[in-house]
């Protein structure tokens, strides 16, 4: 195990990330722009959609991922980081949709890897994702028209 890299940063590569996660749920940054915070070789592991490797396959997961997912943004909590380990929870929310009463939002964590010159080279988010589809269900939500469900034998 390698040593790992100065507190500083690591910090500044999170801070970078973080802002661009809030540009894109401002509607400022595509999602496939997050490509740019990985390394050439980075894994990148879905709830949903499984696992890829590499930076141009993260970039078109994002695309094909979150195409339709219309008034879906992702606010984060928390951000801890221990030497080059990062943990955040974020928030999925459905701008305008309710459930039960309350405002629709499930509970997600990223873990990610830092690997030097602003990039990370894992990451891996965590969501109920059965829970998710099934509140959908329920809340009435209707996906966009470019909406596609992963496909049912993703790479784990």
């Amino acid at each position: 195990m390698t040593d790992p890299h100065p507190p500083e940063e690591v910090r500044a590569a999170v801070r970078a990330y973080v802002e661009r996660r809030e540009a894109i749920d401002r509607g400022e940054a595509a999602w496939a722009s997050l490509a740019d915070f990985y390394t050439d070789d980075a894994v990148f592991v879905d709830a949903a959609w499984g696992r890829v490797e590499g930076r141009a396959a993260i970039a078109g997961l994002m695309v094909e991922a979150m195409a339709g997912l219309d008034g879906f943004t992702y606010p984060i909590d928390v951000v801890a980081i221990e030497g080059d380990d990062v943990l955040i929870t974020w928030r999925q929310v459905v701008d305008g949709l309710q459930l039960r009463g309350r405002p629709f939002q499930h509970t997600g964590v990223s873990i990610l890897r830092y690997a030097g010159d602003g990039c990370f080279s894992f990451e891996e988010d965590l969501m109920n994702v059965a829970l998710v589809g099934t509140d959908l269900l329920e809340a009435g939500w209707e996906p966009g028209p470019a909406f596609t469900m992963p496909p049912p034998d993703v790479a784990r």
